[in-house]
């Protein structure tokens, strides 16, 4: 007889996939591991493309952000898109303080510098409004403490980069079957995870079982993490962008409406959790891994 021990999680399940997305509402990066941490995976939303007033910049505004495509290089964070010599930026680089604005927190962050903000100007401004022809790179001051919302995290203190306003954001391999069954049976093509731009993808579960997950543990290395989902993550036109192409369509969104209208959330559209770490600052998780969760029904 086996002498492992039985979990006595409401249910199991692993981790599928694994994102992280370095500058905000660029292309993400599909990693096999990534360093837990207070704000989130290690990296994740350290970088923000602003305006010149400072103001984030988002795939709302410039769909072509999608384009742009990270990776990480002997220290450095390496930034390519079509077109473009690719752009190569220091871990270590910071030039000079400014103040930059996320939604309704206005925080300090380092300016990138001139190259870079060339760079992004260059690639994303010929088509842009007149407002966001110049544009800046700024990265994530560590010594600020960007708070999430306490309505959501029960009162604690949790904190993020320049994410929208959570560490984390999970969604499941069977929620995003579950899109394409629909949007197959409409006519339209297939997605695949990107469009919801999520940081860890559970598999082993039904569809849509992250919405009723609340704490979530990873017996990993350096420890054991334990997370929380705590907010449904409302969704904007961003879905209906193809991250090949950067153009729009409906389909998503129209696919959404007919199943993901969320009470919890007024009624809005709503795809994927997001989530906290409660546990497990430098933990490292894999895909792969088990997740013992636990449902939490309202």
């Amino acid at each position: 007889m086996s002498d492992a021990p039985v979990s006595q999680a409401d249910v199991q399940a692993t981790i599928a996939q694994l994102w992280i997305y370095p500058v905000k509402s660029c292309a993400g990066m599909s990693v096999t591991e990534a360093e837990l941490t207070p704000t989130g995976l290690a990296w994740d939303r350290a970088w923000m493309v602003v305006d010149a007033a400072g103001r984030f910049v988002t795939q709302r505004e410039l769909p072509r952000m999608v384009l742009i495509q990270p990776a990480f290089r002997m220290g450095q964070l390496v930034l390519r898109a079509p077109g473009m010599l690719a752009l190569h930026l220091s871990l270590e680089a910071a030039e000079f303080p400014r103040r930059v604005k996320v939604w309704n927190d206005e925080v300090d962050a380092w300016d990138m510098g001139d190259v870079a903000a060339q760079w992004f100007s260059d690639f994303l401004g010929p088509d842009a409004p007149e407002h966001l022809r110049q544009l800046r790179l700024v990265r994530f001051d560590p010594e600020v403490r960007r708070l999430c919302d306490a309505k959501w995290t029960g009162g604690r203190e949790s904190v993020t980069q320049f994410a929208d306003g959570f560490g984390l954001l999970v969604t499941s391999e069977a929620s995003v079957d579950s899109v394409n069954t629909r949007l197959q049976a409409a006519g339209a093509p297939v997605i695949d995870q990107r469009r919801f731009r999520p940081n860890v993808v559970l598999g082993g579960v039904e569809a849509h079982d992250e919405d009723r997950i609340g704490r979530w543990r990873i017996a990993a290395e350096g420890g054991t993490a334990v997370l929380e989902n705590v907010k449904p993550c409302v969704r904007c036109p961003i879905p209906d962008i193809d991250p090949e192409t950067a153009l729009s369509s409906h389909a998503v969104t129209d696919t959404l409406q007919v199943s993901r209208q969320d009470p919890r959330m007024g009624g809005r559209l709503t795809f994927g959790m997001n989530a906290i770490m409660r546990e497990g600052d430098g933990v490292i998780v894999r895909i792969g891994q088990v997740v013992d969760a636990d449902w939490q029904f309202d």
